[in-house]
């Protein structure tokens, strides 16, 4: 245990007196933080969507909702914004920043719009461009203009998450030149496939790809296979179900398929990395079976970071939305004859405050893990970085950014579970008039969970990438290096290999060994998650310790075992990144100023809710002592109860268009106008 965190330090100063009026112009502060690099996007796409026509529309007949998400994704064309999603040489501008940045700006408004633009731009249009050659590059200018509407066939009924063994299948027949596609079993059907039931004509397909004269599989492969003819009707051997009403996005026509020896031409396979020529011989740049398996998903990860994205902004939607009902509605007396407003009530700030400041961090964050992968696509599209044949620096990278981009999906979609409930509950019965939009937010956003990979596989995956990027750490050292490990603390080596922000890094090397650091300090913070990130990762590291000596049944039954320890890893991981953004973030306002003690207090109130959180943990460590974690919940107390009369202030830097927000229980009776005292 480290001398700056031992268990008897007391609590420090508490937070500053804000001015008692709040001062809207730091609305527009945090707005330029949380807007990030493409803020002139965000405000084109927010303009677009100020309009009554994006929001959504509550209980349309099954049919007419799909046609009016439709409708809404052929007006969301005029952006522009889906031509970053694809490269200049293929009708794109390659700027994949704007696309995913407007993608989350969807979220805001219909999340049936943004996952229908999500199957057709990212994952479908994704698929054709990524996994494709030249052969297939004339697709493109039709998938981003909705002349094609395609489908992304890779879940099946017996294999979710498990795409690895996947049972549809390939098989090149020489004879013909063709590929025959087939479901050889009901596990094999494909299943959840947005845009199958109803508008799709195309799908890209995965399945194992068989050719002649092997009896293994070559490994999972994609092939392009039309569905549909130019009046609907299914492909002779296709057969397509509807899943029909689901628990909401009642606009997105998700379906089945099932492929009865369907043929398509020898052509239609994206070839990128793998090919079968005229004669049925295979090749690929990738030797590796299962490398080339995690290549090719590795070029699909931005459509799990929009998922994330969109789930950050759907939240942020329904903070906006609960937070002003909060500053506006009266309930019980407070001095005789005159009732409070909900936000005056302490125990409603603390609902939604809290809530209020992780939505922050996470857009933050999400604001990082955009910029990181528009910088990786960029150096892929100059020739810079081969996909295929990476150099070793550039495979840990891509191991890093998918690590992130799960690590965020995770971390937003549970959020917005969390929130988008607390928000309705906190609006009471007129959070649960569907008309208020809370209800649909939370319907809609339940399965972001689960689509785009499940939460509880993908925070593992979290978890084991810190565990190989700290086992990395150990093999670049030499002999006297893994001594001396001994005394150091396992968290330098991981911060080596999760680059720590060097800004972040100086506010923790500046904590002392006194005893009077204070719990508002942000070095003081982050070096508490630093201490339950690398604890847990040096005990995960003792219990997984022999798995490599073991027969592959031991190794596996070892690290089954240590799965909850894994996965408290990788919400350690997520924790430590959201509290770095919003340091980060804060590190721009000039110091001293009004919007510099605001953000300060919600970066505060952010680390303080996680650390209360995991109290019990921090004093099984005998990190903190119980007097410590008191203190922090009375530290949480008073940060909500000074945030209080800036709580419009802070959801107002959401900047979420107005017509998607103004909901009819802001006006209606009991509401008065929000008071700035």
């Amino acid at each position: 245990m480290d001398n700056d965190t031992r268990q008897e330090l007391p609590a420090g100063r508490g937070p500053e007196t804000l001015p008692a009026t709040p001062d809207p112009a730091v609305a527009a502060q945090f707005q330029e933080l949380l807007d990030g690099r493409w803020a002139e996007d965000r405000n084109r796409i927010r303009e677009f969507l100020d309009d009554e026509f994006f929001r959504p529309q509550v209980g349309l007949p099954i049919g007419e909702a799909r046609e009016a998400v439709l409708e809404r994704l052929d007006r969301m064309r005029a952006t522009g914004m889906q031509r970053g999603a694809f490269g200049a040489d293929h009708g794109g501008t390659g700027d994949t920043g704007a696309t995913l940045t407007g993608m989350e700006m969807i979220g805001h408004a219909d999340l049936g719009v943004m996952v229908k633009s999500g199957v057709q731009w990212g994952l479908f249009g994704g698929a054709v461009e990524a996994l494709g050659t030249e052969r297939h590059m004339h697709l493109v200018p039709q998938i981003i203009d909705l002349e094609l509407l395609g489908c992304f066939a890779m879940t099946e009924r017996g294999h979710g998450s498990d795409v690895q063994n996947l049972e549809t299948t390939i098989t090149y027949d020489k004879e013909s030149g063709e590929f025959v596609v087939n479901s050889p079993g009901l596990s094999a059907e494909k299943t959840y496939i947005g845009n199958a039931a109803r508008h799709g004509r195309m799908a890209a397909v995965f399945g194992q790809l068989h050719t002649p004269g092997s009896d293994e599989s070559h490994g999972v492969h994609c092939v392009l296979v039309p569905v549909r003819d130019a009046d609907g009707n299914a492909m002779p051997g296709v057969t397509i179900g509807d899943h029909g009403y689901k628990g909401g996005l009642p606009g997105v026509d998700n379906g089945t398929f099932m492929f009865d020896n369907v043929r398509v031409p020898r052509e239609n396979l994206l070839n990128r990395f793998g090919d079968v020529d005229e004669e049925g011989n295979y090749s690929s740049p990738i030797d590796s079976t299962n490398r080339r398996f995690f290549t090719m998903l590795g070029t699909l990860i931005r459509g799990r970071i929009s998922v994330g994205a969109a789930a950050g902004a759907a939240t942020r939607s329904s903070l906006t939305i609960a937070t002003r009902y909060a500053t506006r509605r009266r309930q019980f007396e407070g001095v005789p004859g005159q009732e409070k407003r909900l936000i005056e009530h302490r125990a409603h700030r603390l609902r939604l405050l809290p809530r209020v400041a992780r939505s922050y961090a996470l857009a933050l964050l999400q604001n990082q893990i955009i910029e990181r992968i528009h910088e990786q696509e960029k150096l892929i599209a100059a020739g810079e970085w081969d996909v295929a044949n990476p150099s070793d620096e550039q495979t840990w990278k891509q191991r890093e950014m998918e690590s992130r981009a799960a690590a965020v999906k995770v971390a937003a979609t549970r959020h917005a579970t969390d929130t988008i409930q607390e928000c309705r509950e906190a609006c009471g019965g007129a959070g649960y008039m569907a008309e208020n939009l809370l209800t649909v937010h939370k319907a809609d956003s339940d399965v972001f969970t689960t689509f785009e990979g499940d939460n509880t596989v993908l925070i593992q995956m979290v978890g084991k990438e810190l565990i190989t990027a700290y086992a990395r750490g150990l093999s670049d050292l030499d002999p006297m290096g893994i001594v001396r490990l001994g005394v150091e603390n396992v968290g330098d080596v991981l911060r080596r290999r999760t680059a720590v922000p060097m800004a972040v890094q100086s506010l923790v090397d500046a904590v002392t060994d006194r005893e009077e650091t204070d719990i508002f300090e942000a070095g003081y913070q982050v070096k508490l998650f630093e201490d339950r990130e690398a604890n847990l990762l040096r005990s995960l590291a003792r219990r997984l310790r022999g798995a490599k000596k073991m027969e592959v049944e031991e190794a596996v039954a070892a690290v089954d075992g240590a799965q909850d320890h894994l996965i408290a890893c990788g919400w350690s991981r997520i924790d430590s990144m959201l509290l770095e953004a919003m340091v980060e973030a804060e590190l721009k306002l000039d110091e001293g100023s009004v919007g510099k003690r605001v953000f300060e207090q919600v970066r505060t109130l952010f680390a303080l809710s996680v650390i209360d959180e995991h109290s019990g943990w921090y004093q099984e460590q005998n990190i903190l002592s119980g007097v410590r974690t008191k203190a922090v919940r009375a530290a949480m107390n008073d940060l909500v109860d000074s945030l209080g009369p800036w709580a419009d202030v802070l959801v107002d830097a959401f900047a979420v268009p107005r017509a998607l927000v103004d909901v009819p229980m802001l006006a209606d009776a009991g509401v008065g106008e929000v008071s700035r005292n």
